[in-house]
């Protein structure tokens, strides 16, 4: 990362979502509206696995991870583009582009490495019932988390040095922020290592963690119908349709734009897949896990309730 002197280059433009005024206006207040209940809803759902005790099992742990890489995740964006959408110079400083391209790519990756982790619970819980709580102790599931969240900050900083090493023909980025390929577009010289780079960490970063999705799935799926009676199948198909959701929706995003070798993605689907991860998948992964789950919704009104009684 030592070639800002090299290429002179002290801060990034950022064109962001639009050039109109009204239009700048009113994306203001519609992402300032779903960075609030991004916000608040994560910390909702992150209060109470704290207090109440039915929470207090795998599946809860590695949802608790999950949005605080979702917090960390919108943080790294969406508070600058807020302020960018009523500023006329959209800039960014070097360091700052590197720091925040560094911390988005950190926490996608993790998030990714946790669906696969968060499959694998699920595939206990179904397939083995009797030794879930054997096979999912604390150690595994504190191991498990801490690998999604190292993995993932070791993957960032290896496209980040990467891409930082190049020489920069400007400092333009078609963007709302620094991301990892509007950044190579900016590049003068070759460009296919980086390439091969993004196509490998693409490969162990999407591809890995979407097979254990699907592997996992495939014998929860299967177990299920097993299961003689239509409540229990009722019952097991519910205790995954909450991560199974969020799973198609990150998942299927992410294979359509990223790997696709013949065409890479445009500038424009690299805005909408990113607005995507930063401030659509963040606030409606709560709203996915609490309202389609009874156990949380349950855990509200307990929480609710003894917030009344002590009134």
């Amino acid at each position: 990362m030592g070639r800002e002197n090299q290429t002179g280059i002290r801060e990034f433009i950022l064109l962001g979502l639009s050039s109109c005024w009204d239009t700048q206006v009113s994306l203001f207040f519609l992402f300032l509206a779903m960075y609030l209940v991004t916000m608040l809803g994560n910390f909702i759902l992150l209060l109470l696995i704290r207090l109440d005790n039915s929470l207090q099992t795998p599946m809860y742990f590695f949802l608790s991870i999950l949005s605080l890489v979702d917090i960390c995740y919108t943080n790294s964006t969406v508070p600058q583009m807020l302020v960018h959408f009523l500023s006329a110079r959209k800039s960014i400083p070097f360091p700052g582009c590197v720091l925040q391209l560094w911390v988005s790519l950190a926490m996608g990756s993790s998030e990714f490495f946790l669906l696969g982790a968060m499959a694998y619970d699920r595939y206990v819980a179904v397939c083995h019932p009797l030794h879930y709580t054997v096979i999912m102790h604390g150690g595994l599931c504190l191991g498990l988390a801490a690998g999604c969240v190292v993995a993932g900050f070791v993957n960032s900083l290896l496209q980040t040095a990467i891409i930082f090493r190049l020489p920069l023909c400007c400092n333009v980025i078609n963007h709302f922020a620094c991301e990892m390929l509007a950044v190579l577009r900016l590049a003068c010289g070759d460009i296919l290592f980086n390439r091969v780079m993004v196509a490998i960490s693409g490969f162990l970063v999407i591809m890995l963690p979407c097979s254990l999705v699907l592997f996992s799935y495939g014998h929860i799926v299967a177990a299920i119908l097993r299961i003689r009676s239509a409540q229990g199948r009722s019952k097991a198909f519910g205790t995954c349709a909450s991560h199974l959701t969020v799973v198609t929706m990150c998942f299927g995003t992410a294979i359509f734009t990223y790997m696709r070798p013949a065409a890479g993605p445009s500038a424009e689907q690299e805005k909408m897949v990113a607005l995507f991860y930063a401030v659509v998948t963040p606030m409606l992964n709560p709203l996915i896990y609490s309202l389609r789950n009874k156990e949380v919704m349950n855990a509200l009104r307990r929480v609710l309730g003894k917030l009344s009684e002590n009134r």
